[in-house]
């Protein structure tokens, strides 16, 4: 099991991912092996694409738009985190949607004056659960403290990874002599299921756009044959997409802000985040009753999820509350390549959904 730390400086982020050569599989053959439930999502990848020039465009505009407001969320978790570990804090990302926020953290902690901080991104997968080799790495390998780890995602939309997290925490906490705490900490709780965020908005936070070009050049974690007992999960290294890469690029553009940032106080009362979870549950259930669907696999709420089905799953139908928000011209412009229908609907708590296409 050997880090590595992708196309990041070592300083800012470590995968404990185990870098794989992968043959690829169609999306729409990848998408009846889900389904049919042949195979798990978790096993293989569609081929991802470089983002066009146009793209890319709508990706530097959003970072323009929020990389102030970010930092100083950004900052607001890690002022938190700096006052609940005063020891070590060792920041650990769930790959790959994480690990921009994990290296982010990391860099405001290092800002405010804390210098015994590390950052390592782990792979989590839904009805697998965490990978635990990479927490015995960091717990014993590395020496870190398990008073001072903390887990962090990008964002929240069902709540399903939160689940598999407290799931898999649980466990550990049950047959392992390190305690861990069972708590995410994330930038946007739209589906109010995290222990600690920053905004309850539905926002294009800009690192939620893109894939590998923004999260180090890899994939998203992988779990299959090729990953023995002892080994960390897998991902495939994106080498060839070097020259669109954004990682380190993204990274200094809203570190850059951190000397701006006005403070901003975390979102942690019980009441409110109650009030968001009830709020996404019945818009929920009224889109699962007004589209039939047989999944809830198949509903991505939130810009960032339907962001990912629309570059790497079947997309069947995309809702936005507003056509013509900047933080959904991404989404118009994919649903428009992938001739994906577009439904307005301005009752929706938040600013976009896609459902899967189901092949049933």
């Amino acid at each position: 099991m050997i880090p590595f730390s992708g196309s990041y400086r070592p300083e800012d982020t470590v995968f404990l991912l185990k870098p794989l050569r992968l043959e690829m599989v169609d999306v729409n053959a990848k998408e009846r092996l889900i389904q049919s439930g042949a195979r798990h999502y978790s096993e293989m990848l569609s081929p991802e694409q470089a983002p066009s020039p146009r793209y890319l465009t709508l990706f530097a505009l959003l970072v323009d738009r929020y990389a102030l407001r970010l930092a100083a969320e950004i900052l607001a978790l890690a002022r938190y985190l700096a006052g609940t570990r005063p020891r070590q804090v060792t920041v650990v990302s769930l790959a790959r949607a994480g690990t921009p926020v994990g290296a982010l953290l990391a860099r405001a902690l290092r800002w405010l004056g804390r210098t015994d901080v590390h950052h390592y991104s782990i792979s989590i997968i839904r009805d697998r659960g965490i990978d635990e080799n990479a927490l015995a790495f960091i717990l014993r390998n590395a020496g870190r403290e398990s008073a001072g780890l903390v887990f962090v995602d990008g964002w929240t939309a069902k709540g399903v990874i939160g689940e598999e997290l407290r799931r898999a925490l649980k466990r550990w906490n049950t047959h392992q002599p390190e305690p861990l705490e069972e708590a995410l900490h994330v930038v946007s709780d739209i589906g109010g299921v995290a222990d600690v965020a920053a905004t309850y908005d539905d926002y294009a936070i800009p690192s939620g756009i893109l894939n590998a070009t923004v999260s180090g050049l890899t994939s998203r974690s992988i779990l299959n044959e090729a990953i023995g007992p002892n080994d960390f999960h897998g991902c495939v290294f994106y080498e060839e997409f070097e020259p669109h890469d954004r990682s380190g690029w993204f990274l200094d553009r809203v570190a850059g802000y951190f000397a701006a940032a006005e403070p901003v106080s975390l979102r942690r009362d019980p009441e409110e985040r109650r009030e968001r979870c009830q709020a996404m549950t019945s818009f929920l259930s009224r889109l699962h009753a007004r589209y039939r669907v047989s999944n809830r696999n198949f509903v991505k709420p939130g810009v960032a999820e339907a962001t990912r089905v629309l570059l790497r799953r079947l997309p069947g139908l995309l809702l936005l509350r507003a056509a013509d928000h900047p933080d959904v011209e991404h989404l118009r412009l994919l649903a428009e390549e992938k001739r994906v229908p577009v439904v307005i609907d301005p009752a929706m708590p938040i600013q976009a959904t896609a459902l899967i296409e189901d092949l049933s």
